[in-house]
């Protein structure tokens, strides 16, 4: 573990409403850090329809929990359609990218792996 305390970006103790956190804006990606630290982040975003991540690869695992719309997330090539109250894990190591096939909010959350890339995803 690290010695770096978490930058948190949200007041403690105070309720908020994620999907209310970046509004939509047209042809944008719109993103609000809520927890930065070296062991991973928590991150809130929006896509207007047709806006993207492009194809990219990180050392951390990364959930997206889907809060409104629609996307296309494509990990190591193959394509998976994600919609409202939809989870979906994109491997560390492996590259993924991200599509509003209509406006899109997610929570990201991105969390450093302790072991090699993909290895405690392998069938049981």
């Amino acid at each position: 573990m690290s010695d770096q305390p978490a930058k948190i970006h949200v007041d403690p103790a105070k309720a908020y409403a994620l999907g209310e956190m970046t509004p939509y804006q047209d042809g944008a990606v719109v993103s609000r850090t809520l927890l930065q630290h070296d062991i991973g982040t928590r991150t809130v975003f929006s896509f207007d329809a047709g806006q993207a991540l492009s194809e990219h690869t990180v050392p951390f695992h990364a959930f997206v929990q889907v809060l409104d719309g629609e996307a296309q997330i494509i990990i190591g090539g193959t394509p998976h359609t994600v919609s409202a109250g939809e989870i979906i894990l994109m491997p560390g190591g492996i590259s993924h990218e991200v599509k509003a096939i209509k406006r899109f909010k997610m929570l990201l959350t991105l969390f450093r792996s302790t072991s090699g890339a993909n290895s405690e995803f392998k069938d049981s």
